[in-house]
């Protein structure tokens, strides 16, 4: 592969004006061999050969212009030889025989379309991207793929499914990166692969990001009730931790604090009772005790 080589041309105003300075040279040329005619003087013929070959120069000169707007490059090639690229946005003049194609060098976004794949745990799942990328250089964009275009909208499709098999969704084993909680890790990663893809098209990855994620229909209701499962045996978890807490706590003032002295069957059901006001679902109502503590 080869890269792209830098060209200066010539300031397009400068000619601009020889142009039209030709161009009145040639109508003199021609206006004038017209009044030699007249005349009958041998010269007139060969003054309007000459001003009509000028102005066909002219016009063949004319085919030189190039405007080149801000972020815009211009590719020239001279019968199939490529012979440079033009950066600098303004108006120039080449050799009029060279062929020009334009490239934009602004930054595009590609919105990659949702993606049926499996993830790492063979899982079916829906993933889309957003790539936000330019072209670094214009030869290899121009010459080295067909088309650079369709070469990026290919390969991030191909990276995405990749990156989906490589992580998975949200059970990973532990501390390992999943697609879900390792948000930042995985567009480096989507990024990353993006950029040894798009390299040989002249392409540079700005940014990638994933934009859609989730289970595959068929299993998404699955997938559901297994997170609100787990959601609940949290909750419970840490509603029985700090029930137990508070149990504890309860039954060291009472004993520090001399307020009541309960043998080994009265604290059990203690602990009992309030485990059951502290961790139970609904509202509970309780049976005040008329008489002694024993009865």
């Amino acid at each position: 592969m080869s890269n792209e080589k830098p060209l200066q041309l010539t300031n397009g105003y400068v000619v601009l004006t020889a142009v039209i300075l030709a161009f009145l040279a040639s109508a003199s040329l021609f206006i004038g061999g017209i009044m030699l005619l007249e005349k009958r003087d041998p010269l007139g013929g060969w003054s309007m050969g000459a001003g009509i070959l000028l102005f066909v120069a002219t016009l063949i000169t004319c085919n030189g212009f190039l405007f080149l707007l801000p972020n815009e490059a211009g590719l020239l090639t001279l019968f199939g030889s490529y012979k440079g690229t033009v950066r600098d946005s303004g108006f120039w003049w080449t050799n009029p025989f060279m062929a020009k194609r334009k490239m934009s060098l602004r930054s595009r976004n590609l919105e990659g379309a949702k993606l049926k794949v499996n993830d790492k745990g063979g899982n079916p799942i829906e993933i889309a991207a957003v790539v936000v990328w330019r072209v670094q250089d214009t030869f290899q964009a121009a010459f080295d793929v067909e088309d650079f275009e369709a070469y990026v909208r290919v390969q991030s499709e191909s990276a995405v499914r990749h990156l989906a098999n490589s992580y998975a969704y949200d059970h990973g084993e532990e501390n390992e990166i999943t697609l879900r909680s390792g948000l930042d890790e995985v567009a480096h990663a989507l990024a990353k692969e993006l950029q040894e893809r798009l390299g040989k098209a002249g392409v540079h990855v700005e940014e990638a990001r994933i934009t859609h994620l989730a289970y595959a229909p068929e299993i998404a209701q699955a997938m559901l009730r297994r997170q609100q499962a787990e959601a609940v045996i949290a909750a419970r978890t840490k509603i029985v931790h700090g029930a137990v807490s508070m149990v504890q706590m309860a039954l060291h003032d009472l004993s520090e604090k001399n307020v009541v002295q309960l043998d080994e069957d009265r604290k059990a059901a203690m602990v009992s009772n309030l485990l059951v006001v502290l961790c139970g679902e609904s509202e509970v109502h309780p049976v005040v005790n008329t008489g002694t503590l024993y009865n």
